[in-house]
C-alpha cells in the first residue's frame, strides 16, 4: 500500500490532506502551524515533526506550499532524508521553468517528480472533486496516481514534467481575464441601475447549464477552420451572436460613460480567435 506524506496544510492543502486521511492510504502530515496538523491527526493521519522525518517514512510526498522558494526548500529537505524510488508531487503553482529544474535535481538523488497543480479551490478540495493537471514521466505519474485520484475527480496526465504547470497557467489566464471581464460587466450593470447580485445569480445559473467559456473548447487546434468543417458553422453562429451582443453592450457602455476595454478588444478578436 502506498504511504503518502503531505507538506503544507493551508486553505487548499488541508482539505486535500483530509481526503487522503479518509482513504485507505497511510498518511503522514507536516506543517509549521500546529492547528491543521492536530486536525489531520484527529482525522487519522500521523504527524511528522519535520519534512525530513516525513520523507524518510513515505513513498509519495505531496507538497502544497506558498511559492517557488518554499517548494525548493521543501524538496531540499526531502532529498536530504528520503530514499531512491520516491515520488515527489508538487501541487503548488510555480513558474513555468521550475518543475523541470526540480525534476533534474530530484533525478540526481534517484527521486521521481511530477508537477500536479490543482483547480477547483478550497471547495473542490473539501469535496475531493479537484481537477489535477499532472506533468511527468509515465513511471512518476503511475506512482502518484493512487493519491491523486483520492484528491481529485478529474486527473489529467498533461505530458512531460512542466506540462501540468503550463496547463494550470493557461486555465488561470482564462479564469482571471474572465474575472476582469466581470468587473467591466458589473460597472455596466451598476451604471444601468441593475442589481449586481441578481446579475451574479443569472451568470452562475446559466454557466451551470452552458458550461461557460469551456463550452467552446472542443477543437484540438487553434488553426483556422476549413469552410467544410463541422465547427465552421457552429463557431460562425457563436461569432455572429457574440459580435451582435458585444456591439449592443459597448454601445450601452458608451451611452452610460462606462469604460469597457476588454469588451472592445473582444469585439475585434472574437471571430479570428475562434478560427474564422
Amino acid at each position: 500500500m502506498t504511504t503518502v506524506g503531505f507538506v503544507g496544510l493551508g486553505n487548499i492543502g488541508k482539505p486535500m490532506a483530509l481526503q487522503l486521511a479518509a482513504s485507505d492510504l497511510d498518511l503522514l502530515v507536516h506543517d509549521v502551524a500546529a492547528a491543521p496538523v492536530e486536525e489531520l491527526v484527529a482525522a487519522g493521519a500521523t504527524s511528522a515533526a519535520s519534512v525530513a522525518e516525513l520523507a524518510a517514512a513515505v513513498d509519495v510526498v505531496c507538497v502544497m506550499v506558498r511559492d517557488d522558494d518554499q517548494v525548493r526548500d521543501v524538496l531540499g529537505e526531502v532529498l536530504g532524508a528520503g530514499r531512491e524510488g520516491q515520488t515527489v508531487v508538487i501541487h503548488s503553482t510555480v513558474a513555468p521553468a521550475t518543475p523541470a529544474d526540480l525534476a533534474d535535481t530530484a533525478a540526481r538523488h534517484g527521486v521521481l517528480l511530477v508537477d500536479a497543480p490543482v483547480s477547483g479551490g478550497p471547495m473542490g478540495a473539501a469535496e475531493g472533486t479537484l481537477a489535477i493537471m499532472v506533468g511527468g514521466s509515465d513511471e512518476a505519474y503511475a506512482a502518484a496516481r493512487p493519491a491523486l485520484e483520492v484528491m481529485g475527480s478529474k486527473v489529467v496526465h498533461a505530458g512531460p514534467v512542466g506540462s501540468g504547470t503550463r496547463m494550470k497557467l493557461a486555465r488561470n489566464l482564462m479564469h482571471f481575464v474572465a474575472f476582469t471581464a466581470v468587473t467591466e460587466a458589473q460597472r455596466l450593470a451598476e451604471a444601468a441601475g441593475l442589481s449586481l447580485t441578481d446579475l451574479g445569480d443569472v451568470v452562475r445559473h446559466t454557466d451551470a447549464i452552458t458550461g461557460g467559456p469551456g463550452a467552446i473548447m472542443w477543437r484540438d487546434t487553434t488553426a483556422p477552420i476549413a469552410a467544410d468543417d463541422f465547427w465552421h458553422a457552429v463557431f460562425t453562429h457563436v461569432a455572429d451572436l457574440g459580435e451582435k451582443d458585444l456591439r449592443f453592450a459597448t454601445a450601452l457602455a458608451d451611452e452610460l460613460g462606462v469604460d469597457v476595454p476588454l469588451a472592445d478588444l473582444a469585439l475585434t478578436r472574437l471571430r479570428t480567435g475562434l478560427g474564422l
